[in-house]
């Protein structure tokens, strides 16, 4: 008796769902190996596949690692990859061998019949499948079926990888992200920042110098995403190794440009403001091309620009230290340019104005309750649609 052929949009939809049961959280060669399984159990009649064979890239060749149906004598162990037939299955990513006798294929696989070959994956983590085919197969039905095996198998564990790489980008990121700010006497500390996209490239951090100074940073990667993470761990890796070396803070930063200018990340630019807090007011910093920090006074506001170019694009730069100083009341408001340049519908930024005009409304409030109105503003002035920018705001009140 002969089985119907599927028609094409039945047989993807059967595909379709192979790939959706896939456990994605298994290691690729388990997950191909239990893709392998179920292909041919459901779709063997219908293709008519004789046996199937799996091979994994190793150091030294492909090594076989499972076989279903039945392949029939002379299957190899392992396959040589400058071989003839590997070399078209990876010209071609498919390759169908009609005759492979002709092809030189006979050290692999009994020449029972045609036999399919597909690869899936990048050097060095390739696999090969291969398809011992019973009479009757149809080329153009096998051909799609195994291109959209190649594609689809291919992305999920491309996916899966980038989702890996991603969430341990995000670990990393939020392991160097303080919960909460230091406890600092007489002072009242608030700190939040919201990556654009799951892993971003701003950053905070406080160091603890006892309890007479308190350091404090924020730092604003060129770019988001994935290249800025990794930038913003080595930066803030690199401040506290030189803060904790208890170097001077302009030469801890000239050190930590040189380290960064060498480097040969696609985000390689990052803005860093760091400063050191007395309990009494006084406040030292090196503003290392971030947007200005703004100091809210009784009766005015002044900006902390002292400092020099960002982190990154010279191979040699000179940061200066500037002064200021905090009286009871005051409030110190660091952030970047997500918060800013957050733009209303008709493409208006938040901007300075913005900042300061809700600082001077929550005059008296606590560090928390700044944050939150800044925060909700700003969301608003967006009208909630999702951040274009990794935002982040520090709020120091002196009490």
């Amino acid at each position: 008796m002969v089985t119907p052929r599927p028609e094409p949009k039945l047989l993807y939809r059967r595909l379709d769902s192979l790939f959706g049961a896939l456990d994605l959280r298994k290691p690729p060669k388990h997950v191909i190996e239990s893709f392998l399984d179920e292909f041919f159990r459901s779709l063997a009649d219908d293709l008519r596949l004789r046996a199937a064979a799996l091979y994994a890239e190793q150091r030294d060749g492909f090594g076989l690692q499972k076989e279903v149906g039945g392949t029939g004598p002379g299957l190899a162990e392992t396959l040589e990859p400058l071989s003839p037939p590997l070399s078209l299955i990876f010209q071609h990513r498919v390759y169908i061998f009609a005759d492979p006798l002709a092809d030189g294929f006979r050290p692999w696989l009994a020449p029972l019949g045609a036999v399919a070959g597909v690869v899936v994956g990048r050097r060095p983590n390739r696999y090969v499948l291969f398809f011992l085919m019973a009479d009757g197969w149809i080329r153009e039905e096998l051909d799609f079926t195994l291109n959209t095996v190649r594609a689809a198998l291919g992305s999920r564990l491309m996916e899966e990888r980038v989702r890996g790489t991603f969430r341990e980008a995000a670990e990393i990121q939020q392991s160097l992200l303080l919960d909460e700010p230091p406890t600092f006497a007489g002072y009242d500390i608030a700190a939040r920042s919201v990556p654009a996209e799951e892993v971003g490239g701003d950053f905070f951090d406080f160091f603890e110098f006892g309890r007479e100074v308190l350091g404090l940073a924020i730092g604003d990667a060129s770019g988001h995403g994935l290249p800025a993470a990794l930038l913003v761990r080595d930066v803030v890796t690199g401040l506290r190794m030189g803060i904790e070396k208890d170097l001077k803070m302009t030469y801890a930063l000239k050190q930590l440009n040189r380290v960064i200018h060498r480097s040969n990340m696609s985000s390689r630019f990052i803005s860093v403001f760091y400063g050191e807090l007395e309990t009494e007011g006084n406040l030292i910093y090196v503003n290392a091309g971030h947007q200005p920090p703004v100091l809210f006074h009784q009766n005015g506001v002044s900006e902390l620009k002292a400092g020099g170019t960002v982190i990154g694009p010279l191979p040699e730069s000179q940061y200066r230290r500037g002064v200021a100083r905090m009286e009871p009341g005051d409030v110190l408001v660091l952030c970047t340019d997500g918060i800013l340049e957050r733009r209303d519908p008709t493409g208006d930024f938040f901007g300075e104005e913005g900042l300061e005009r809700v600082v001077r409304e929550a005059r008296g409030a606590s560090a928390d309750e700044i944050l939150e109105k800044l925060f909700a503003t700003t969301v608003a002035h967006g009208h909630g649609r999702p951040w274009e920018d990794d935002a982040t705001l520090v709020v120091v009140r002196r009490l």
